[in-house]
């Protein structure tokens, strides 16, 4: 009876002790599921919001949403402020998320989701509203620019949260400004200058202005073309290379200058042309349909415009056909020239190489001096035996 009992002790002993592990493992478990989560939100100005806060686990404790200013805004599913921009999207045990329309700068701030516990448990969630900067605008354009001017170009945006960026463009190609940022409010407006001196390369010349921001998919871009006012610049073409008589000829005055010069005048020798019926000007063209010797002289064309007068000038001179010749150039004068030039060179070679192979050399020393005139060999050595008395004479030359 005793060991019975003793063993009914144990049992319950053991009972008691997994019971009790298994209350403090569901304890602990509960207290962490019941702690809410929540993320922090982005929007651009004018979107929408969903803020959410959840909770693994919950025994029926209601969840709240406040704004940054303390005030309540849901309590479950209950509305709590009267703002027809946010709306419950979904309400449960384990999940409040609502939804701000709408939305505005004045909305940024950090939001709290509250679960009702003893102690209450909260969380931090941060809704960062996103400024869209406004079209850009250029002002400083002077319509139309005078050449050498100094002009001041700026680019201005406003409205954007974090401050945008502005680029500058001539053309294709990045130009730098100076950029000047101001805040109004919760917002910026930035401004970009661009100062230079104008001259006739400008003329036609697209400044855009491009507004870079995290909010927008593609930058915004304006657009100016720039005109500027230049005085003209001139020059003469003509037809013919070697004009001859009884051949048609004829000048062009080309002109640049804005505004374009007009009219253009053509004079001779600092006079009026002396033969209209030869001589026939249209526009900026004067043509001579038949020239002859007396043709010869300075051709000057002349045009203007308000910012200035230029002038270009043409010397001709008319050449005799027959002086010419009909083929144009001697060749053959010229093939007889290039034949001479190259036996000339081809003769110098040979008597180079002719002296060169002669004089390759005879070597010869003081000591065999006078040898080789004598007459047989046992003279040939007395002679050369001689000579050794002045050896410290020797010396070595080429003949």
């Amino acid at each position: 009876m005793m060991l019975q009992l003793r063993l009914i002790f144990i049992l319950y002993s053991l009972c008691a002790s997994v019971f009790k592990v298994a209350g403090t493992k569901s304890k602990a478990k509960g207290s962490q599921g019941q702690f809410p989560i929540t993320q922090n939100v982005t929007v651009v100005e004018g979107g929408t919001a969903n803020m959410t806060c959840r909770v693994d686990y919950n025994d029926n404790t209601s969840l709240q949403w406040s704004n940054p200013a303390q005030q309540t805004l849901f309590f479950g599913d209950k509305k709590a402020l009267r703002d027809h921009r946010i709306e419950l999207v979904r309400a449960s045990s384990q999940e409040l998320t609502i939804r701000i329309n709408d939305v505005s700068l004045s909305d940024e701030g950090q939001y709290t989701c509250s679960l009702f516990t003893m102690p209450v448990k909260t969380t931090k969630a941060f809704l960062t509203v996103l400024g869209v900067p406004s079209r850009p605008e250029i002002t400083g354009f002077a319509k139309p620019a005078m050449e050498k001017d100094v002009i001041t170009l700026t680019c201005t945006t406003s409205g954007s949260k974090p401050a945008a960026n502005i680029r500058w463009f001539r053309n294709d190609k990045e130009v730098q400004g100076t950029m000047e940022v101001n805040a109004t409010g919760k917002s910026f407006t930035v401004k970009s200058s661009l100062q230079f001196q104008v001259n006739k390369q400008d003329d036609g010349v697209a400044y855009t202005c491009s507004v870079e921001h995290v909010s927008l998919s593609n930058p915004y871009m304006t657009t100016e073309v720039l005109e500027v006012h230049y005085a003209p610049q001139l020059e003469i073409t003509h037809s013919l290379i070697l004009p001859q008589e009884g051949q048609y000829f004829k000048l062009e005055c080309v002109s640049i200058g804005n505004p374009i010069p007009e009219p253009v005048l053509w004079s001779k020798d600092g006079g009026e042309l002396p033969d209209i019926e030869r001589m026939i000007v249209e526009g900026r063209e004067l043509t001579i349909t038949i020239l002859n010797k007396t043709d010869n002289g300075t051709y000057r064309c002349e045009a203007s415009n308000h910012m200035g007068t230029s002038f270009a000038e043409y010397l001709l001179f008319v050449y005799d056909p027959n002086a010419l010749g009909q083929h144009g150039p001697d060749h053959a004068l010229i093939g007889g020239v290039v034949a001479v030039v190259v036996f000339i060179t081809l003769c110098l070679i040979i008597v180079l190489g002719r002296y060169l192979a002669r004089h390759k050399g005879t070597y010869l020393t003081h000591e065999a001096k006078g040898s080789e005139d004598a007459p047989d060999a046992d003279t040939a050595i007395i002679n050369a035996e001689g000579n050794h008395v002045h050896a410290e004479e020797k010396k070595e030359y080429f003949i």
